[in-house]
């Protein structure tokens, strides 16, 4: 698609900010009005709009997929939302570790094993630890409590929180990556991905699961970055 404005410019409007191309608001992509909670990420969407050349990539548009998720499915069914992350929490990558007699087993107890005390200290929950593959339940009253801290969150929270935990294939991942105290939320993501480094050190490195590493963790980033901006 060819550039069809010229002027982006961004505005206060109710319930929040929005983009204008030429003066006209931009509509997500069910038609709804695109209005964002802060003006930080109104200034980034209008950025990745302004910064398009005379061809539209919508490879460049890092946080309008994650705006429209928020205002058009997650804004309409909040409680489906919460259902889906919530069960990432009941198969989630950091709690599944290999037999205790493997030397990946104790990696993950190095990596892993503090990030879910952290999460279980914040949130006064107890997460289950399981050796295989055979699935268990996490107890009710740790996915009750992450479900109430869930319903707490915005609907930009949560769609940002939704693509960071289906990314992860974990949960944990995705409220770590939410927590203050995390200064380098890249590390949660090479975290999440410990038993595929692990894989590939021990079995060698393709050049096309490389690159699909990659790709995934570039779209972390922006995904926790698109969190940064809606509430700042």
């Amino acid at each position: 698609m060819k550039r069809f404005y010229k002027d982006v410019s961004v505005e206060p409007t109710d319930g929040g900010y929005r983009v204008l191309l030429d003066g006209r608001p931009i509509k997500t992509q069910m038609g709804r009005p695109q209005v964002v909670p802060s003006e930080t990420l109104g200034s980034a969407l209008a950025a990745e709009w302004a910064e398009q050349g005379v061809e539209i990539d919508p490879r460049k548009f890092l946080f309008r997929d994650h705006a429209d998720f928020a205002i058009d499915i997650v804004g309409q069914h909040r409680d489906e939302t919460i259902a889906k992350l919530l069960a990432f929490a009941e198969t989630d990558t950091l709690c599944y570790r290999a037999d205790p007699d493997e030397p990946l087993y104790r990696r993950q107890q190095e990596d892993w094993e503090p990030l879910l005390c952290r999460l279980e200290d914040k949130h006064g929950v107890a997460f289950q630890r399981i050796s295989g593959v055979m699935h268990r339940p996490q107890p009710p009253e740790t996915i009750a409590t992450l479900k109430a801290h869930l319903e707490q969150l915005d609907d930009f929270a949560l769609a940002g929180m939704t693509a960071l935990a289906s990314l992860s294939a974990s949960l944990a991942i995705a409220l770590l990556a939410d927590d203050e105290a995390v200064n380098d939320p890249m590390q949660l993501w090479r975290d999440a991905n410990l038993e595929e480094e692990w894989q590939a050190d021990q079995w060698g490195r393709e050049e096309e699961a490389e690159e699909r590493r990659r790709k995934k963790g570039d779209e972390f980033s922006a995904a926790h970055t698109f969190m940064l901006l809606a509430k700042s």
